[in-house]
């Protein structure tokens, strides 16, 4: 019976360094992580498709619920079309009381915007992972939140060679290097980015 005991918990021991071992160690990636933009701080930017509630005070007709059409314009009485894609709330709101103090008091032009409806972030899982495709989380998540939304990698997932495809601005396409071991093992927890709409993860 000792002997059993001695031999299980051997392979215990041994078990376990295998496993700290393969977390620890994982390909070696020189990528500057910090360059790439973090979505939560700078609040939330509104998208097409996107509904906002956009509320003027005392003022019902200017006030209700809106669609952020595809070419990233809203439509509102009095003032007409204003471009809403690519400002946070706040931004929008202050270009709305700038164009309604055309028409009344600058005093009763008090505003609020708030997005009700989140269908502009978009994020694609594709490759090895259990159900691959497209994601309207309802708000941001990371790299590892994305693979888990896609049901985890299957068995035959190389994990260690994950990237997620981002393209800026100007259209230049850029691959981000993720170590799946080197994260869930805490040793490179900058790996972990915040997604942006639009970012594809890929599994191989």
């Amino acid at each position: 019976m000792r002997e059993i005991r001695r031999t299980w918990w051997t392979w215990a021991a041994l078990s376990s360094l295998l496993v700290a071992l393969t977390f620890g160690c994982g390909p070696k990636v020189n990528y500057d992580y910090s360059k790439e933009p973090d979505p939560r701080a700078g609040g939330f930017v509104i998208g097409p498709t996107d509904v906002l509630q956009v509320n003027v005070w005392k003022n019902e007709e200017l006030s209700g619920r809106m669609r952020v059409r595809p070419d990233g314009s809203i439509t509102m009485p009095l003032i007409g079309e204003l471009k809403a894609a690519g400002l946070t709330p706040e931004k929008l709101r202050d270009r709305i009381v700038a164009r309604l103090a055309q028409y009344i008091k600058e005093e009763t032009a008090i505003v609020t915007v708030n997005v009700v409806e989140v269908n502009s972030y978009k994020i694609h899982v594709v490759g090895r992972v259990e159900h691959p495709g497209m994601f309207s989380p309802r708000d941001f998540i990371t790299v590892l939140d994305a693979v888990a939304l896609a049901g985890g990698p299957t068995r035959f997932a190389r994990t260690d060679s994950i990237i997620v495809i981002r393209r800026d601005p100007s259209g230049v396409q850029r691959k981000i290097p993720f170590v799946y071991s080197q994260v869930i093992s805490g040793s490179r927890l900058e790996m972990n980015i915040t997604l942006l709409g639009g970012d594809t993860v890929v599994v191989p």
